[in-house]
């Protein structure tokens, strides 16, 4: 019986774009080009210390010792953080547990590639603005167009806690106007939710309509200069010009680094604040799991301190410290 001939490495890495995570997962765009700049990363860092080109790599060398030096390569040379570390590693190893089904040959190493551990890091609080300093970022006067734009842009933001991608995904055919408004987003992993509006929100979208009579039904609703969407950093340029016009009546806040997902874990906190579940405001967000929104309460001193005055202090006295007659006897006590 001839021994079955093993796919090269090439071709499972065509297979598994073209495919697996195309065709049969059905993956967004953005997931497949994270992964996609995963495999030139670690096919570049093969080249410079293997000395192999992509066309000659092989998927045992995979091995544990090589992806670790990769991990540590995008750590302290390109100075990545532990999360994106991470990141890069979990798109390898989808791809292992992949060629895994594809070439039995290789199970061996593959099992001892997929042993490499994700890196453990702390999670720093998340910062948020206060509702007056939010509220303070918002009405920042203005009378010009880009100035009009951004006031509404940022009153979506608050509003509906959306994401740069889903706030900048908005469409004029996203937004129903009525007794009751709404927009739609379009969220991570092809998810969509419905939030609704406040009325003066759904009131300024109607100016800006009627302002803008050239938007189409897929136009973006917050267009750039030159009609299409705008773009990450032009939200996050929009923005910090907005906080430092609110820094002359909230001069704290030249001491944060406001940025956009700063504007979204201020409406959690928002919500939270007002009393609503951890449940409610991790659907509100669009998050996978409601146990994402814990780092809220964590991030909540106010709330800490209201749960700490229900709970009844020891009725204890305090005692006065002895010092023991010697340094011998004290140490000996340890």
């Amino acid at each position: 019986m001839s021994k079955p001939i093993s796919p090269s490495f090439a071709s499972l890495v065509q297979e598994f774009f073209t495919d697996y995570m195309t065709r049969q997962r059905s993956l967004s765009p953005q997931t497949i080009a994270s992964y996609r700049d995963s495999f030139l990363l670690l096919l570049r860092f093969a080249e410079q210390t293997l000395g192999k080109p992509a066309t000659a790599f092989e998927l045992s060398d995979l091995q544990p010792r090589f992806i670790a030096s990769f991990l540590d390569h995008l750590e302290r040379e390109r100075g990545n953080s532990p999360r994106s570390r991470n990141i890069r590693l979990a798109a390898l190893r989808s791809f292992l547990k992949f060629a895994a089904r594809r070439d039995l040959a290789s199970l061996s190493v593959i099992e001892q590639a997929l042993a490499v551990p994700m890196k453990r890091f702390e999670r720093k609080m998340v910062g948020f603005l206060t509702r007056e300093q939010m509220l303070a970022v918002i009405d920042v006067p203005t009378t010009t167009w880009l100035g009009q734009r951004d006031h509404l842009l940022l009153t979506l933001m608050f509003n509906t806690g959306a994401r740069v991608s889903e706030i900048i995904g908005v469409r004029v055919v996203d937004v129903v106007l009525g007794t009751t408004s709404c927009v739609r987003l379009h969220g991570k992993g092809r998810k969509q939710r419905s939030l609704p509006l406040w009325k003066e929100a759904a009131r300024e979208i109607r100016n800006w309509l009627s302002l803008n009579p050239q938007l189409e039904a897929n136009s973006a609703l917050l267009p750039s200069r030159d009609g299409g969407p705008m773009t990450r950093a032009n939200v996050t340029q929009r923005l910090k010009i907005a906080v430092a016009a609110a820094m002359a009546c909230h001069p704290e806040l030249g001491k944060l680094s406001v940025s956009p997902h700063m504007v979204h874990h201020s409406t959690a906190m928002g919500l939270l604040q007002a009393g609503t579940s951890s449940t409610d405001i991790a659907l509100w967000l669009g998050h996978e799991s409601p146990s994402t929104t814990h780092m809220y309460i964590e991030a909540d001193l106010a709330m800490k301190e209201r749960t700490l005055a229900r709970l009844k202090p020891p009725e204890v006295r305090p005692t006065r410290y002895r010092p023991p007659k010697g340094l011998m006897q004290f140490l000996q006590s340890l």
